[in-house]
């Protein structure tokens, strides 16, 4: 690798790989969430990033490349690590933990790379290839955020001391009184 363009090709190579591992995680994740609304959110992205894989092979397209046959060793070293967790037979509750925490880590990494390839193609003055990756970029911010929330509300009972637990059962309880009243 010689220039700007090698690089900037192998970038979104490198990209490509990560989504196409990314949907096949996704899925996966879907199928191991408890939680319907968990389940709902990536199963959205999944459909989500099969666009953001047709937005990457335009760009490859407009560039008259064709993408690298190389691999995203930081989002397979993600997957690696859901795999090596899942054969620790974890409750349901803590797969949704695991998930989430894992998706917002997914969504980082996928925001810094596109933050950089957009910097590139525009200082190329690949115009259409950063709107196309801009519209990439939008789609992992939004799920981040979507995720960070998820990471507010999605709590194992088992990281909750026996006192936090009664206190979330009363809660429950009083709360389902006012809904009656």
């Amino acid at each position: 690798m010689r220039t700007g363009h090698e690089l900037f090709v192998h970038g979104l190579s490198d990209m490509m790989d990560a989504e196409r591992q990314l949907v096949e995680a996704l899925e996966e994740n879907a199928n191991d969430s408890s939680r319907a609304e968990l389940k709902k959110a990536f199963e959205q992205h999944r459909k989500e990033t099969e666009g953001q894989i047709e937005r990457l092979q335009q760009c490859f397209e407009l560039l008259g490349e064709e993408a690298e046959d190389t691999e995203c060793h930081g989002i397979r070293g993600l997957i690696a690590e859901k795999k090596a967790f899942s054969e620790e037979d974890p409750s349901d509750d803590l797969i949704d933990v695991f998930n989430v925490g894992a998706a917002i880590k997914a969504e980082s990494y996928e925001i810094c790379e596109y933050e950089s390839l957009i910097d590139m193609a525009r200082e190329m003055k690949h115009t259409k290839v950063a709107q196309l990756l801009g519209q990439n970029l939008k789609e992992e911010k939004a799920t981040l955020k979507k995720m960070e929330g998820f990471s507010d509300r999605v709590k194992p009972n088992e990281m909750m001391t026996e006192e936090q637990r009664q206190k979330a059962v009363a809660s429950a309880k009083t709360s389902g009184r006012k809904r009656a009243a």
